[in-house]
């Protein structure tokens, strides 16, 4: 059993992403989450992680609020809870008075951890495209921390789709 160590979590070249997916894919090969083994463990690691998230899951939240609903907005979070697959989740929300009278739901983060899960993930309601208005350079700069999350979500993805081992890095120690 290995937990990431602090050389392999600066190994992202300002990538934030790819520390964090390293992590991940070493759990799945080394078949533990953060150390942990059982359920329960992981379970406990989750809380921590959700302690951890939670002033940038409201960060975030706040910068929307402020930025595109105008402070019309309103942030609620859950806390961890059972989910309804009879794993863990805590959730947080952003919602506005034009998105309830539309019927639609909130900006959502959501970290859950599924019953039937090695580890947690992190999710949103909706997430699946992103617009690309670019125009300048200065603009299409500006989406690197959009695209970064964008290929880091599809590895994550594809690796779900089969397992950690379609990447060499979690593969060859590299």
């Amino acid at each position: 059993m290995t937990q990431s160590t602090p050389d392999r979590d600066h190994a992202g070249d300002g990538n934030a992403a790819i520390p964090a997916l390293r992590r991940h894919f070493d759990d799945l090969r080394d078949r533990n989450h953060g150390g942990q083994t059982s359920r329960a463990g992981k379970e406990e690691k989750f809380a921590e992680a959700v302690e951890l998230i939670e002033p940038y899951a409201r960060q975030v939240l706040a910068e929307m609020n402020q930025a595109m609903l105008l402070g019309t907005g309103e942030i609620q979070a859950s806390g961890v809870r059972p989910s309804p697959d009879g794993g863990r989740e805590a959730v947080w929300t952003l919602s506005w008075p034009e998105q309830r009278d539309s019927g639609i739901d909130p900006i959502t983060i959501d970290a859950t951890y599924g019953a039937g899960f090695h580890h947690p993930h992190l999710r949103g309601a909706t997430v699946g495209t992103w617009p690309l208005n670019v125009f300048d350079d200065d603009q299409a700069r500006a989406e690197l921390p959009v695209l970064r999350a964008i290929v880091a979500a599809d590895l994550h993805n594809l690796v779900f789709q089969r397992d950690f081992r379609i990447v060499p890095a979690t593969t060859r120690g590299a």
